[in-house]
């Protein structure tokens, strides 16, 4: 929670505008990704990572997942999580720690703060390992990638040509846009926002550009890319919300949670409220009542939180999902003399797509509060293709910071949003590795989460301490990859690699369970897709599930199958960009295709 003195980094204003143009202009990603502008079905290459058996499956059992450790050692600590087009996922930490436990070659030029303290000298010195690394999911090999500038405790989006665009960071990069993917790397836009950005969030809007909001005493918010060439449009916004949920010394409104909404005005939640505001005008239009209890739920009380998912009978209609945190004080308990208070227990509900405070079947609108079965404060919570939400990581005790949290949360819960209340919650698998402070998880292409990450120091510590520093990656295989259900399973087949808002479109599947002539009828089988998240501090930055109206479903040949999916109707449902396409078998998804969602206008 220190600052040191932020390094100034001059580049020419050409060379940015140059970089800005490659990524609006840019529609296709060039690493492993389908370039073809098309509708027409095509094959896939991803491989489900273990084929189905060739039977029928039994009814389903209660099988609480699973837990495959992918990697003892990534040479990073997952701080920062991003699944990417083409099957890669990119894991990052900050960069003023020293050295990794990966070697890069050559060595790097990097920036750093080494002791990270307010007066902590900044100097340029030779660093021969990397501080970020690249997962192929189909070889499960790393890769390292050279990082100039600290991006610790920064956000990011990804943008619609499918390149990661990625916001700030502390000393030489709080103010440094950077562009990520695989055949490039990192490719830095100095001094390139407008404001320090230090524990803000990202989100992506209708038209492609990524708001950028919040920050360590940052009160407003901005665009990227910027519309500096309009005089009425300034480059900094100010947002008064986030001056007024902020405690002294210890803020808890840091990483607001943002969420885009049908309508394209965004949600924002931060301490233990939330607003709806129209970024285009710039205007809040609507305060929501604050949850129950007034426990924060931001940064460093940090709970979580996802947009539901959408559904294609109301798609205008969205809920909200808030869950964990600390009570209020907590953190200063923590820090001062070591008494680690309980974490919240509690979940909030709440549907903010209404006018007037009125809710659709006429109630007044308001937060719907459930408890876990087990207190939770930096907790992240992953979106499935099935609809479910996954809460895993964190702690029962403390906050977020530096040595702060404790008792360990090691057992998954699954959140199903359809059923009813007292009945939403199960307990999963446990894991055997605490993950805590700068941990992270996200969904990946074959439906697995990948858990990695946890670091409660201010360095890389591996003994003497209760938790030591964590460089190994984990994926957790959901209830719904029980080798049991492999009779019901599909296997994508082809899909498109690219659609238009409300284009009809036909995806193709095998279920090798099916005999010949065996219907599938449209009320087995759902399509949907998944926005993936940036994941950082207990928040999935854009993660968002759409599910698609199906209409006939054909045999095509024994066990083969298409079915006519409606693209979402609008860029407010599913901004543009690349999103995974899961098919769903009753109740079972496939391993996913990536689709792109085309901008509108002219040049998509």
């Amino acid at each position: 929670m220190h600052e040191c003195q932020a390094a100034m980094i001059m580049s020419k204003l050409s060379l940015f505008l140059h970089l800005v143009f490659l990524v609006i202009s840019t529609t296709t990603f060039t690493a492993n990704v389908a370039a073809a502008v098309t509708t027409e079905v095509l094959p896939l290459l991803p491989q489900d990572p273990t084929p189905p058996q060739q039977q029928a499956a039994p009814p389903p059992v209660s099988f609480p997942g699973e837990w495959h450790l992918l990697h003892t050692n990534i040479g990073v600590s997952a701080m920062h999580m991003q699944l990417l087009p083409g099957d890669f996922v990119l894991m990052f930490d900050r960069t003023d720690t020293g050295p990794s436990n990966i070697s890069l070659s050559p060595c790097s030029t990097t920036t750093v703060s080494p002791n990270s303290g307010a007066a902590a000298t900044t100097t340029t010195t030779p660093d021969c390992t990397a501080h970020s690394v690249l997962l192929d999911l189909h070889t499960n090999l790393l890769h390292p990638y050279p990082l100039a500038t600290n991006p610790w405790c920064s956000s990011g989006a990804l943008l619609p040509n499918g390149t990661l665009l990625q916001t700030g960071g502390f000393s030489s990069g709080d103010r440094v846009s950077r562009l990520f993917s695989p055949s490039t790397g990192w490719v830095e836009l100095p001094s390139s926002l407008a404001a320090r950005r230090w524990y803000a969030s990202d989100v992506i809007l209708p038209d492609g550009r990524v708001l950028v909001l919040g920050g360590r005493r940052q009160f407003n918010f901005e665009f990227f890319p910027h519309n500096s060439g309009d005089p009425t449009s300034p480059e900094l916004t100010f947002f008064p919300f986030l001056e007024e949920t902020m405690e002294l010394d210890v803020e808890n409104n840091l990483y607001p949670f943002l969420h885009l909404l049908p309508d394209g005005t965004v949600f924002v939640f931060a301490n233990d409220r939330a607003v709806v505001f129209d970024p285009y005008n710039r205007a809040p239009l609507r305060r929501l009542p604050p949850v129950p209890g007034g426990v924060p739920r931001n940064y460093p009380s940090s709970g979580s939180s996802v947009l539901l998912p959408l559904r294609p009978e109301n798609p205008s209609h969205a809920e909200v999902l808030v869950c964990g945190g600390a009570p209020r004080g907590a953190y200063h308990l923590a820090l001062r003399n070591g008494t680690f208070v309980a974490a919240d227990r509690t979940c909030a509900r709440i549907s903010p797509t209404v006018d007037d405070d009125v809710g659709y079947s006429g109630e007044t609108l308001a937060w719907v509060v459930e408890e876990m079965p087990v207190a939770r404060v930096m907790g992240d919570m992953v979106l499935l293709p099935t609809g479910d939400v996954l809460i895993v990581n964190g702690a029962a005790a403390g906050t977020a910071g530096w040595e702060l949290g404790r008792t360990p949360v090691t057992t998954p819960v699954m959140y199903s949003p359809e059923k009813m209340i007292g009945e939403r919650f199960r307990s999963m698998a446990s894991t055997t590795i605490p993950r805590m402070y700068h941990s992270s998880a996200t969904l990946d292409t074959y439906g697995r989460v990948l858990v990695g990450g946890s670091n409660p120091h201010v360095g890389y510590v591996f003994t003497n301490v209760t938790y030591p520093t964590e460089l190994s990656l984990e994926a957790f295989l959901p209830p719904y990859m029980d080798s049991k259900l492999d009779g019901v399973r599909p296997r994508m087949v082809a899909a498109p690699a690219e659609v238009g808002y409300g284009e009809t479109t036909a995806v193709r599947f095998a279920v090798v369970g099916v005999s010949s002539g065996e219907v599938v009828g449209v009320g087995e089988v759902r399509v949907v897709a998944v926005a993936p998240a940036f994941a950082t501090h207990s928040f999935g930055m854009n993660q968002r599930v759409v599910e698609m109206a199906v209409g006939r479903v054909v045999e095509m040949d024994v066990g083969v199958f298409e079915v006519e999916v409606a693209a979402p109707p609008t860029p407010g449902v599913a901004p543009p960009g690349y999103y995974l396409w899961f098919v769903v078998h009753d109740g079972v998804p496939s391993s996913a295709a990536w689709v792109r969602m085309r901008p509108l206008g002219p040049g998509a």
